[in-house]
């Protein structure tokens, strides 16, 4: 495989995780989440949200195909459906309505105080971690035949994973600076790009299943 193609699938990689997984958009909740609580447990619950995470994802990448194919359902099936659903969180991001149902589902659990720690629900699983950036981290390893793609495709996952850690333990500094406009100019963007992506992931499944 040439180098421009490697590297064309690392970026394809990166800004499809990037806008799926919502790194910007994952500080505030966070913010929101541990208001008040102790930063040595606000960075260890950041650390074990973004690893909980990363081992859910990794579990999908590696044996997702398998699971599929014991369900009976095909590849080419799953990159149409999979498409539509990640069109549809595309849609959501243009409209903000993504951002609001992540705020209610952060307040839900602000307003249960016997919940502690948030690392595990809702940060990992499945703000970080959902169906969205499951269903990509699938759809791409459907198309990284080979170990080089399957690396370069699991190296961009782990950026953005590590920039969302990042985000995470520099939530509060991050929403001084950003604000609430600027992040959600930078959410339609990123919403219109997923749509994008999605529109060709769903392209290419009935291409190959119509072949």
């Amino acid at each position: 495989m040439p180098t421009t193609g490697l590297a064309g699938l690392f970026v394809s990689s990166l800004i499809t995780f990037f806008v799926v997984i919502d790194p910007p958009g994952c500080a505030p909740i966070y913010a929101g989440l541990t208001a008040g609580v102790d930063r040595t447990h606000v960075r260890a619950m950041a650390l074990r949200a973004v690893m909980v995470a990363a081992a859910i994802l990794l579990v999908f990448a590696l044996f997702g195909q398998d699971i599929l194919r014991a369900l009976g359902i095909s590849l080419d099936s799953f990159r149409i459906s999979g498409g539509i659903m990640l069109f549809l969180i595309a849609l959501e991001m243009v409209f903000e309505k993504r951002t609001q149902r992540r705020e209610d589902r952060a307040q839900k659990i602000i307003d249960t105080p016997e919940v502690e720690d948030v690392s595990i629900f809702p940060m990992a699983m499945p703000m970080i971690a959902g169906p969205g950036s499951i269903a990509s981290v699938m759809l791409l390893m459907s198309r990284g035949h080979g170990i080089e793609r399957t690396l370069v495709i699991l190296g961009a996952m782990g950026s953005i994973l590590l920039l969302t850690l990042a985000a995470l333990l520099l939530a509060g500094p991050l929403m001084r600076i950003m604000g609430q406009k600027i992040e959600a100019v930078i959410t339609r963007l990123l919403g219109v790009l997923l749509a994008a992506l999605a529109s060709q992931f769903v392209i290419d499944g009935i291409r190959a299943s119509l072949g």
